[in-house]
């Protein structure tokens, strides 16, 4: 990697094998194959790896350069980088031996969805902003609303919808005086086995 050496500037501003377009569709193509390849190899080679990491706490500062880069690296660089330091810092959780927490949270027919929803980068804050990300988000969260069996009046088709609660729940708790009196008919549901972050009233 790299480092951005305000004292001694370098007198060249190219580096070998990049373009100066960020949005190159010929580099970008072959940079993503480089990516995909990256990533399958991690896969078919995860077994292989502690599951819990093995470093120590500050152990990147001791191997990354003190300030940013002056020029962009050529992907090679930066996997390689990945490789030899990001990776052995990551507890692995998508190995199959990985038990705690939760299972598994992603799958590689998801990273392709990911892409997807990268590529666009949509922002999808109201209809006007994307109507295919609002009607698509409706659309397949009445899917497993439909096969739960709720009731039409939690569904979108029925002018209903679902709720995600941890924004509500993070507001009563924050304002507990507007809430006096509520609680008495609230019933809160949580285990020992759930996230940090769910909690349903």
């Amino acid at each position: 990697m790299g480092s951005l050496n305000i004292d001694n500037p370098p007198e060249n501003n190219s580096v070998h094998h990049m373009t100066k377009d960020p949005l190159d569709l010929v580099a970008f193509r072959r940079q993503g194959h480089m990516m995909i390849d990256f990533i399958a190899d991690y896969y078919q080679n995860i077994e292989k790896h502690p599951i819990l990491s093995q470093v120590q706490p500050g152990y990147l500062r001791k191997r990354l350069p003190e300030s940013a880069p002056y020029h962009p690296e050529p992907i090679e660089a930066i996997l390689q980088d990945v490789q030899d330091h990001i990776v052995p810092g990551i507890t692995h959780w998508q190995n199959p031996n990985h038990f705690a927490y939760f299972p598994a949270t992603i799958s590689t027919a998801g990273f392709l969805g990911e892409m997807l929803t990268t590529g666009f980068n949509v922002v999808g804050f109201n209809w006007m902003a994307s109507p295919a990300a609002t009607e698509l988000e409706t659309v397949v969260m009445d899917w497993p609303g439909d096969m739960l069996k709720l009731p039409k009046s939690f569904l979108f088709s029925d002018n209903g919808g679902e709720q995600y609660l941890s924004g509500d729940v993070g507001r009563i708790f924050a304002e507990p005086r507007k809430f006096l009196g509520v609680f008495i008919s609230c019933i809160l549901f949580c285990s020992t086995e759930c996230d940090f972050g769910e909690v349903v009233i």
